[in-house]
């Protein structure tokens, strides 16, 4: 289940990453509790993953779910660039994510 906690809890930190655009610096109502829900949720899904997974693995597993999900999302919605240098950079995160969960 620790797997399943963290996957959730990084799919959220991209929720709450994203949401950070669309609250304006907070000045938007229902955007920032949406993206203030997420960071709660976030947390206490990663905390929960902490229980049995390893402090080192499991946040660097969670930044990366994060960071690649944030930075796709940013090229699909918000037009961010998609060069063939920054899709190759989020590659290697991927890989380093596979490759954590591998040795964990």
């Amino acid at each position: 289940m620790a797997w399943i906690y963290l996957v959730i809890a990084g799919v959220l930190e991209i929720g709450w990453a994203v949401g950070l655009k669309y609250t304006e610096g907070f000045t938007k109502l229902v955007p920032s509790v949406l993206t203030l829900a997420c960071i709660i949720v976030s947390f206490a899904f990663l905390g929960m993953a902490l229980k049995t997974l390893p402090v080192g693995t499991a946040y660097a597993i969670w930044t990366g779910i994060g960071a690649v999900g944030t930075a796709l999302l940013g090229i699909y919605l918000f037009g961010d660039p998609a060069t063939t240098a920054r899709l190759a950079c989020i590659a290697i995160i991927v890989s380093g994510i596979v490759g954590l969960k591998f040795v964990a």
